[in-house]
């Protein structure tokens, strides 16, 4: 599977059950639409999302659970219940939260990743910084990726993606490294593999909408602002 993702595209196709887009059939098609683009693997929220993906495009799917416990500041795939579910469905990896923030129902990170290794599950670490993808590492992940440097309050809070901490994780770690988290543009990606990603995961760029659109509009209303001309009939 990772000789499959090196120097590869890898698309986040997710949509909450807020969004206009949310529905295991929706996001097939869009799954489908990404592997037609040359996506290699597909990154799925849940197990009606995970199967119809699967069965849509034949790639490899990353499966997480974004779930809330009362609370609790972790939320992707925070506890073993979730890693069931995902392991039932199919995921051919499991994404998770691997900050050392505490979890619900009594677990911890080190039972976690034990639990999914006595499983034979591949394991993809969610981090924030380059202390807890060291401490990842050292729990036996197969990877760690950078989707939630900025999502922490003590990761840098940053617009752009952390290319300092591809950088530094690639160089520091044996295991692959990838980069994911604010990717906007296929220049984005680019720089992140030159800074030693494994491979690259986008999402909101590629499978939201609502969030692309809401960049073009803001960077236009900004433009007509400092033109003078809000408000013009033209």
């Amino acid at each position: 599977m990772f000789e499959q993702l090196r120097g590869r595209l890898i698309v986040s196709c997710q949509a909450l059950a807020d969004e206009p887009l949310h529905g295991a059939s929706t996001m097939a098609q869009m799954a489908k639409a990404a592997k037609q683009g040359g996506a290699a693997a597909i990154r799925a929220n849940g197990p009606e999302d995970i199967r119809a993906i699967k069965a849509a495009t034949g790639l490899p799917v990353i499966g997480i659970i974004k779930r809330d416990y009362d609370g609790c500041e972790v939320y992707i795939t925070p506890t073993s219940r979730e890693v069931d579910e995902l392991a039932e469905a199919g995921a051919d990896m499991i994404a998770f939260d691997a900050t050392r923030r505490p979890r619900p129902c009594g677990e911890t990170l080190e039972g976690l990743t034990a639990y999914m290794k006595s499983r034979g599950i591949r394991m993809m670490a969610d981090i924030s910084t380059l202390e807890e993808a060291e401490y990842a590492a050292s729990l036996g992940v197969d990877c760690v990726s950078t989707t939630l440097s900025g999502y922490t309050p003590y990761s840098p809070q940053q617009e752009e993606p952390d290319f300092a901490l591809i950088r530094r994780a690639a160089d520091r770690l044996t295991l692959p490294v990838l980069a994911e988290g604010r990717i906007f543009s296929p220049e984005e990606a680019v720089q992140a593999m030159a800074e030693g990603a494994y491979a690259v995961v986008v999402g909101s760029a590629i499978t939201r909408p609502q969030v692309v659109t809401a960049r073009y509009a803001e960077l236009i209303r900004k433009a007509g602002n400092a033109d003078g001309r809000e408000g013009s009939d033209l």
